[in-house]
């Protein structure tokens, strides 16, 4: 058992788009991810994913609507539910999900990150 930092674990890091372990519950990873532009749209059939905004703005664009999300609010996805994330400007995050869970979901490509990466 140890106290994770937030600030210190994403002061390790500057890449965008490509997700860093920090914690393991169970089968489940607490991924911190900075972002800006625009990903791809992606699904994740196995599972639902969470978005906590910890500075910043984001959106999830899904294919008819959009959600907006600030420093300090979160939300789940579905489980097989297509979406696109997008941030004006940087944005830093924790994901939450299950271990194994490729950023991009079933969609592959150049913005694949290596899976499972711990800082």
């Amino acid at each position: 058992m140890q106290v994770i930092n937030f600030q210190e674990k994403l002061n390790k890091f500057s890449e965008q788009w490509s997700p860093k372990v920090i914690a393991q519950m169970n089968d489940y990873q607490f991924k911190l991810v900075k972002i800006q532009g625009e990903f791809v749209w992606h699904s994740h059939p196995e599972t639902d994913e969470v978005f906590i905004v910890l500075a910043g703005a984001m959106s999830i664009l899904f294919r008819d609507r959009q959600v907006d999300l600030q420093a300090g609010e979160l939300i789940v996805v579905p489980k097989g539910v297509e979406h696109k994330p997008v941030a004006v400007a940087e944005c830093q995050i924790l994901l939450v999900e299950p271990v194994g869970t490729v950023n991009t979901g079933d969609t592959g490509g150049s913005m694949t990150a290596a899976n499972d990466i711990w800082i």
